[in-house]
């Protein structure tokens, strides 16, 4: 009783959760996580073989499977995919419920707009790639078939071009919004951003490089120029909606 106690104080003084409790809510969150993808991931494989046939339609190529398990674990790749978009505004809450309690209480009302715009982000990145960027890496990729080369891709192949493309994209999507939070609670400001522009745009061909799929210049700039576009987007709202200045919080 008095250690309970004890912690308690300690949690009420400094306004911290302990160790030990910060462990317990962690894997609260997770498990809750899981669940949620584990429930978008089996509805989505019930399509799975569905989408795989969307994404052959539209490259007009006949696809192959090279082990006997192959296609199985291509179907999966989609499904989990799948269900982790299914399942984002799930994962977005629970990260937020997780981090919380260590904000102030006026940082706390921006929750649930953090937690649709990610998801809104997620999906306009998703859809870039599919509409504009993938349609282009592809045609460029396979314009190097010749009477003696032609294009044979095996399903796995053309499930994790696809995946690597849409989750990297999604990912680089969220940039202004990161931009606009952090400058909301004052780590970056719109005249630092501006500032270092230029380093900015060196860090965005290294993080195209990287997260590109393919080792080709060409898909590499298809990521690059959105990413510098993005940060762009990201000093103006910074500007809109960063924290002003002599407006400091407690």
């Amino acid at each position: 009783m008095t250690e309970t106690n004890n912690v308690q104080e300690e949690k009420d003084k400094e306004g911290k959760m302990p160790l030990t409790e910060h462990l317990s809510e962690l894997r609260k969150r997770l498990i809750v996580s899981i669940i949620a993808i584990g429930i978008g991931f089996t509805v989505s494989f019930n399509f799975s073989d569905k989408l795989i046939g969307l994404i052959v339609k539209s490259i007009n190529i006949k696809i192959v499977f090279l082990a006997p398990t192959e296609a199985f674990w291509a179907e999966m790749k989609v499904a989990f995919f799948c269900g982790l978009l299914i399942s984002m505004p799930a994962l977005l809450h629970q990260v937020w419920k997780f981090v919380a309690p260590a904000l102030h209480p006026h940082e706390r009302r921006y929750g649930f707009p953090f937690v649709v715009l990610s998801f809104v982000f997620f999906l306009i990145g998703i859809a870039f790639a599919l509409i504009v960027v993938l349609p282009f890496a592809i045609t460029f990729l396979l314009s190097y078939q010749t009477e003696w080369m032609q294009p044979m891709i095996s399903v796995g192949n053309l499930v994790d071009f696809y995946v690597k493309f849409l989750l990297a994209f999604g990912l680089v999507f969220e940039m202004p919004l990161a931009i606009t939070i952090l400058s909301k609670i004052g780590v970056l400001t719109p005249a630092f951003l501006s500032r270092n522009r230029k380093y900015a745009v060196l860090a965005n061909f290294i993080i195209a490089a990287v997260m590109t799929p393919t080792t080709d210049f060409f898909n590499m700039l298809l990521m690059a120029i959105p990413l510098i576009v993005l940060y762009e987007i990201g000093i103006i709202s910074a500007r809109i909606f960063g924290k002003k200045k002599g407006k400091d919080h407690e």
